[in-house]
């Protein structure tokens, strides 16, 4: 599974780095995004969703949250 780490990354850039990292996954394919806690875990979901993207899940581990998903459909 392709892990993503946009820990430290300020909104919005860390939602234009999830989508740039999505368009080298293929459809259907499962993606971990690691998010701060605040903006990036409520802003960056939501955005993806919005996307077409299926949220899997969204846990706390250590200090930060875990968001997966599949790639929805472009």
């Amino acid at each position: 599974m392709n892990v993503i780490d946009l820990r430290g990354v300020t909104c919005p850039t860390n939602f234009v780095k999830a989508k740039l990292a999505l368009e080298l996954v293929e459809t259907g394919e499962q993606v971990e995004f690691l998010l701060d806690d605040g903006e990036p875990v409520k802003n960056v979901p939501r955005s993806l969703k919005a996307e077409g993207h299926k949220l899997l899940g969204l846990k706390e581990v250590e200090g930060h949250y875990v968001l997966t998903l599949e790639k929805g459909a472009e």
